[in-house]
């Protein structure tokens, strides 16, 4: 067996499938580029030509033979597009899926399940390598100024109204003695205001995202597959099927 294929066939990889996509894929790889893992159908019927996946440290290969595997098919994606990924386990193999930042999905099925788990925690680590790489730098926090006590205010002055009875002209001709007569008033204060309770907040209800929370990935795929079917036939928007997708793939 040749040396630069043992490293792919140790979880049910098909040798001869390893072996004609390692010999074909060395020509389209880049400077620095490097293969880190070799996913391989394997349906229950005899597959003389399977699918496989191909995981390079730069990017995501779809390999599918063609002309009865006189050539093959590259699709690739580089880490950068790759918004997301997902394994579903079934009775028979797995399926291995995730989904491009223009919102393509794209999916490998019958693939082992050992391989599915691997090449989904390689894929992973890769965009973990990519996040940490792109992450901006921490600005520094900036000071708030502190807040400006407001100033006291004086209280207002109490003002004595004095309320006098009209004098006519007829003063002058009362008799000595008698003055005219001056009642005052003092303006009772003003009663304070009762003080007003504030509103009583109501409770929210605790949101969806505590249902979505308790999902497991497998559930959270499916969801969001159902919201596809959703969409296209025509039962939802899209602009809530991107609002679903995006609260679904915040719990991932």
């Amino acid at each position: 067996m040749k040396e630069h294929i043992k490293n792919f066939l140790n979880e049910e990889q098909d040798p001869k499938a390893v072996e004609k996509i390692t010999s074909k894929i060395q020509d389209i790889l880049m400077r620095n580029e490097e293969i880190g893992y070799i996913g391989v159908q394997k349906k229950p019927a005899i597959t003389v030509f399977p699918d496989s996946i191909v995981l390079t440290n730069k990017r995501i290969i779809i390999c599918k033979p063609k002309n009865l595997g006189l050539s093959m098919e590259f699709t690739d994606y580089s880490w950068s597009e790759i918004a997301s990924t997902f394994v579903k386990e079934n009775i028979l193999g797995s399926e291995f899926s995730f989904n491009t930042t223009t919102d393509i999905p794209v999916t490998i099925d019958y693939i082992p399940k050992i391989q599915a788990r691997k090449i989904n925690t390689f894929a992973r680590e890769q965009m973990e390598l990519l996040k940490e790489g792109n992450a901006p730098a921490k600005p520094e926090p900036v000071a708030e100024p502190a807040p400006i006590a407001p100033e006291p205010v004086a209280a207002a002055e109490e003002i004595e109204e004095v309320e006098t009875e009209e004098v006519n002209d007829f003063t002058e001709i009362m008799p000595a003695g008698i003055q005219p007569q001056v009642h005052v008033y003092n303006e009772p204060p003003a009663a304070e205001p009762e003080p007003v309770a504030a509103p009583a907040i109501e409770e929210k209800p605790a949101s969806k995202d505590r249902s979505l929370s308790e999902l497991s990935k497998e559930e959270l795929f499916d969801k969001l597959q159902n919201y596809k079917k959703l969409l296209d036939n025509g039962l939802i928007l899209q602009g809530e099927y991107d609002a679903l997708k995006k609260e679904i793939l915040s719990h991932l």
